[in-house]
């Protein structure tokens, strides 16, 4: 009997296909059209000039901005924050790698395609729509009887598990392992990328980097013009 399954391709969004971080850029524009006070910088300044100076953790900078936004949006209309993330979208959205821009392209001709992000879900989700994503999985925050977040983010314990995540995808859309395929850049993407037969390293952080070498998984280096894949 075929096997009706779809073969699909689960991608990382932040810094693997958009150069920077939604979250981050949605964080700048709240704070530059004043929903957020200047002062929320400082919340995440620390961490931001620590990894900039290659002293810090990337992860212990976007916690922080994660902490922000989750301090600072209870109270703004959604419909509001949604607004926002369209005018970040309008003049950011291009800003991505070519590499996973291309496999893109490539694999949605053959492939259910997957995204998990841990940036909201109101700037993730039309950002991997236009670029061509079946199914988007990213952080939802609460919204009251009114319209108004309230500053407390859902199924925390699922989406922060990335590896759960594509388990829960293949059983609800019908999709197979066989053939699939995983594009991550960090530590968390780990997990995501045991799951599938051709994971991935694109740009990695060290600690996906010796993971990926020692799973003899294909690391990917984008710098400039040139892409480099590695041995």
């Amino acid at each position: 009997m075929r096997d009706k399954r779809k073969k699909f391709a689960v991608f990382d969004i932040d810094g693997t296909i958009f150069r920077s971080s939604l979250l981050i850029e949605l964080v700048e524009a709240l704070i530059s059209e004043e929903y957020f006070p200047v002062s929320a910088r400082k919340d995440y300044e620390k961490e931001f000039l620590h990894w900039q100076n290659r002293e810090g953790d990337y992860e212990a900078y976007i916690e922080k901005v994660i902490q922000t936004y989750l301090k600072h949006i209870k109270g703004i209309p959604l419909d509001e924050v949604i607004d926002v993330s369209n005018r970040v979208l309008e003049f950011k959205k291009r800003r991505v790698y070519r590499f996973t821009r291309d496999l893109i392209l490539k694999l949605k001709k053959t492939h259910f395609l997957l995204a998990i992000s841990h940036s909201p879900f109101h700037i993730v989700d039309p950002f991997a729509r236009e670029l061509g994503f079946d199914k988007v999985y990213a952080v939802w925050y609460e919204v009251n009887d009114k319209g108004y977040l309230t500053g407390i983010m859902e199924h925390k314990d699922l989406i922060f598990h990335k590896g759960k995540v594509v388990l829960r995808a293949v059983e609800k859309e019908n999709l197979k392992l066989a053939g699939s395929v995983g594009v991550g850049d960090s530590e968390g993407d780990i997990e995501m990328l045991k799951i599938v037969k051709k994971p991935i390293a694109f740009n990695p952080d060290s600690k996906l980097y010796r993971v990926a070498k020692r799973n003899k998984w294909n690391i990917v280096v984008e710098r400039k013009n040139v892409i480099h894949t590695l041995k």
